[in-house]
């Protein structure tokens, strides 16, 4: 696999609800190759751009014990956790069963989060070329902190100020009808296995306004954002879920299935699946024991709930606590890809995650934490897994560690790998629950709300910014 040059993709997928913008695409191939040829320079000088605006303000995060927290409650008799305004989100149990999964039933903690929020990219054509007004943000769970954010990420609490902080800069062009051009604009999930139907509004707004960046803000171009997913923790996953919806796509045939027939084997896998997702008060889950400072699961695997202190000069607000929840381990999340018939195909699955809102999304040919499998053998272990472990240099042809959702996760961090099928070993003929399809395809699908997971979108943003060239 190389990982210098422009993408082209494939798009069957749903039907056009009608006139596209035909420029679109090759405005988009324009910012994403200017500049290549600099690009190595233009990642160390955003990173240190990043560390500048870490220095010129404030921060700290401090793990609390629950009793300390000053914002939020413990219900009496749930023992769900929430905020004293009612707003923002609460952390309480789910009772799941899936009687065809490889674990049947389970309860855990989960967020509870209904209100939707925006991710939202400004863009503007300067200089003839498309660019993208990013930010230098700091979130409480990332583990160094400051990183690349969009335009705006921020709840419908945040942004109608619940928190009485200082108003979300830029929001107008997203929230305002007419203020621009909008190039993208979905409802895509969050992580189905830590949100209870969870959606984000993914935006992509262009402006012909004259914008003067505050310091905490910069334009970059496709290409230069495509420059740094190749550095660990740069890169934040709500401007890679935005990136992802960003219509690049060229109409190049050449996909095993056709449209008709992925939509057809999709819908039938989300059929096929029975999720039963109940929440429940978050004191009676079982196999999970509360502490004075987390909430534990008894076997020291998947990840723990517990609280922190934050103090942040660049926020809408400037100190705050809440809840956050902590993996116990570093995931790992990977396509393996093939060519077929000249074409790259990745392998997508469909999963099943609890907190979906419709049963199944395509998430990546592998998606785990290896060691909540210490111990376990033969079909008990997940499918491919232990391939993509094995998979040694000449069959990785990309790999960072990227940091997930900052603002509810602590050190949630993953190794994000595109794997080489045979390199690896991987037989052609894909297992149940299993497609190959082409990028072209999931650029497609993620124009439309939950049909491709947030793990897959970030791997999918390595395609849409050129970082990565099957």
């Amino acid at each position: 696999m190389s990982t210098s040059a422009p993408l082209s993709l494939t798009v069957p997928g749903p039907p056009a609800l009608g006139r596209e913008d035909a420029e679109l695409p090759t405005r988009l191939a324009r910012s994403a190759a200017e500049p290549r040829a600099v690009s190595a320079t233009q990642a160390t000088d955003v990173s240190r751009w990043l560390l500048d605006r870490r220095r010129a303000h404030s921060f700290q995060v401090t793990p609390i014990p629950f009793e300390k927290l000053r914002q939020w409650s413990i219900h009496p008799d749930t023992g769900n956790v929430g905020h004293t305004s009612g707003r923002f989100f609460t952390v309480e149990g789910l009772d799941v069963s899936v009687p065809d999964g490889q674990v049947p039933h389970w309860q855990q903690p989960i967020i509870m989060q209904p209100e939707t929020g925006i991710l939202g990219l400004l863009a503007q054509e300067r200089d003839g070329v498309l660019r993208f007004l990013v930010q230098a943000k700091m979130e409480p769970g990332n583990p160094n902190l400051m990183q690349l954010s969009p335009t705006i990420q921020a709840t419908r609490s945040n942004y109608t100020a619940v928190h009485k902080g200082a108003r979300v800069r830029y929001l107008e062009h997203f929230t305002e009808p007419g203020r621009g051009h909008v190039l993208a604009d979905v409802l895509q999930s969050e992580h189905g296995s830590w949100f209870y139907h969870k959606s984000n509004r993914n935006m992509i707004v262009e402006t012909r306004e004259d914008i003067a960046p505050h310091d905490d803000f910069r334009w970059m171009t496709l290409g230069e954002i495509g420059a740094l997913p190749h550095r660990d923790l740069v890169v934040n996953m709500d401007a890679r879920t935005v990136l992802a919806c960003a219509p690049v796509t060229a109409d190049v045939p050449g996909s095993l299935l056709t449209g008709t027939e992925l939509l057809s084997w999709f819908t039938g896998e989300r059929a096929r699946h029975e999720v039963r997702a109940v929440p429940m008060p978050l004191a009676e889950v079982d196999g999970w024991h509360r502490g004075p400072d987390s909430i534990e699961h008894h076997l020291g695997r998947y990840f723990r709930v517990l609280a922190v202190a934050v103090e942040a000069g660049s926020r809408e607000v400037t100190g705050w606590d809440q809840p956050l929840f902590e993996p116990c381990r570093t995931g790992m999340t990977a396509f393996i890809t093939r060519r077929i018939s000249g074409v790259p195909h990745p392998l997508t699955h469909a999963r099943v995650e609890a907190g979906f809102l419709d049963t199944v999304e395509l998430g990546p040919s592998v998606q785990y934490t290896p060691e909540n499998y210490a111990g376990t053998r033969g079909t008990d272990r997940p499918p491919y897994l232990d391939l993509v472990l094995a998979a040694g240099p000449a069959a990785i042809g990309y790999e960072a560690r990227h940091s997930e959702e900052g603002g509810r996760f602590l050190n949630a961090v993953s190794r994000y790998l595109f794997v080489d099928a045979d390199k690896a070993g991987v037989p052609a003929e894909p297992l149940p629950g299993y497609q190959w399809v082409t990028p072209g395809q999931l650029s497609a699908l993620v124009r439309h709300g939950h049909y491709v997971n947030v793990q897959a979108r970030t791997l999918l943003a390595c395609l849409t910014t050129s970082a990565v060239r099957l």
